[in-house]
């Protein structure tokens, strides 16, 4: 029935196992916070020990099905095994540097919403901190060179909050999107640290009528630190810079660079390109 059995060929990595997984590293990187029951201090260690054993079995089960399904440039057939268990222990050995970039996620999602009454209210209640793990957690493997299971882990977190973040795309420290729906970033997005984005907002690429040609190559922007992107704005390109300190107002479509300390607005007929050095009138930075 055309091309859409998958019928005697490799075992693919099982979406409802990586979907557990991931939820296990949830529980990993969050102690306390994505479990059932309480988790006293005097458990962590226990507790992180059975979920590191628990997840080192079946992630690696999942990668070795990864690698008979794309292996690698230069892999030995007889060494797919070896190398699963290699990847698997060294990912798992990115997981405290993982938290230590997420908490500076969680400080700036504080930080910048009057809304938030704790940081423990961002963790357990936005769903943009599931988004940002998943998306850190399947980078790791992404940049490792697995196949398959990064993307079933980021689509499994876009279901979840709306947000669609590809594996692949580059995201600094203190990031943080507001409300987060129907935010897109691209696979070869990179993104600066100390940026805010809210909901709606795409990175995306300026045209994608090459297909499978434009695998590889720089698609979608770059945004340098302490950017600020505000509702429904759509920047496009891989060549596409967003200054350092800039702000983008939002509905703005943009395909161009922008220089340091921008302000981007749409007042309802033309988008303006403003400098905040040299602002005419303290309304533009009102937005």
């Amino acid at each position: 029935m055309g091309g859409i059995n998958h019928l005697d060929g490799k075992n693919l990595p099982s979406k409802r196992a990586v979907n557990a997984i991931t939820q296990d590293l949830l529980r990993m990187l969050f102690p306390g916070f994505f479990d059932e029951h309480p988790v006293h201090s005097s458990e962590v260690k226990v507790v992180t020990t059975a979920l590191l054993d628990s997840v080192l079995g079946k992630l690696e089960d999942e990668i070795r099905k990864s690698l008979e399904y794309l292996p690698p440039p230069g892999l030995a057939k007889g060494r797919v095994t070896a190398t699963a268990h290699e990847l698997t222990v060294k990912f798992l050995g990115n997981l405290p540097a993982i938290r230590e970039i997420l908490q500076t996620d969680v400080e700036a999602a504080f930080k910048g919403d009057p809304a938030a009454a704790s940081q423990e209210e961002i963790i357990v209640s936005y769903p943009f901190v599931e988004a940002i793990a998943v998306q850190r957690i399947a980078h790791a493997l992404y940049t490792a060179g697995v196949a398959l299971i990064p993307r079933i882990m980021t689509e499994w977190a876009h279901l979840r909050s709306g947000m669609d973040l590809h594996p692949g795309a580059k995201i600094g420290s203190h990031f943080f999107v507001d409300h987060c729906t129907g935010t897109v970033v691209g696979e070869t997005a990179v993104i600066g640290n100390h940026v805010k984005m809210y909901h709606g907002v795409t990175l995306g690429a300026k045209s994608t009528s090459g297909g499978q040609s434009l695998r590889g190559k720089k698609r979608h922007p770059t945004i340098e630190d302490r950017v600020t992107i505000y509702p429904g704005a759509t920047i496009l390109g891989g060549d596409t810079v967003i200054g350092a300190g800039s702000t983008i107002g939002g509905n703005v479509f943009i395909m161009d660079s922008v220089a340091p300390n921008s302000l981007v607005i749409y007042d309802g007929l033309d988008m303006r390109v403003l400098s905040k050095a040299n602002k005419d009138t303290a309304l533009d930075f009102q937005i």
